[in-house]
């Protein structure tokens, strides 16, 4: 999911680190939407102070938005008193690859996809779940599994 959002919103305009920054904002929102919002353990708030009011704005991406940390000069997303930065989709998401050519692999074959999609499927968020995701979710799991484990197709 994080992936394929980050090419989404790179293809709807955002930078590459803001697009990091709304694909990991968007996988978190989504698990934590599957498992009906509730807390996670260790959710009550330890990781960081509140953040102040006025510090964050609803921000749009194509027909979605999110909430944009305004402390930084960089566009990033913030769930809770968690700012997504593209240091943090590093560490979440291409970390898993392995070297950095895995995750470059999977990069290029996501924003093709992205790239192939009709308008709307891009700009509302049902259209790209239902048109772009959900379709090859599971394909791409298992691709994307085999290559972290090292054994890639040619």
């Amino acid at each position: 999911m994080a992936i394929l959002q980050a090419a989404r919103a790179e293809r709807l305009g955002l930078p590459e680190p803001s697009a990091y920054s709304w694909g990991l904002n968007r996988a978190i929102f989504f698990a934590a939407a599957k498992r009906g919002f509730q807390e996670s353990p260790g959710s009550s708030g330890e990781a960081g102070a509140p953040r102040p009011e006025g510090t964050r704005e609803p921000y749009r991406v194509g027909q979605d938005f999110a909430y944009r940390d305004r402390t930084r000069s960089t566009v990033y997303f913030t769930i809770g008193d968690e700012t997504q930065t593209e240091k943090e989709f590093e560490r979440q998401i291409i970390a898993r690859f392995g070297p950095r050519e895995n995750f470059e692999r999977a990069w290029k074959e996501a924003t093709e996809i992205v790239a192939a999609a009709d308008a709307a499927s891009i700009e509302y968020s049902r259209g790209f779940y239902d048109r772009v995701y959900r379709p090859r979710r599971d394909a791409l799991r298992a691709k994307w599994t085999l290559m972290i484990g090292g054994r890639v197709e040619p």
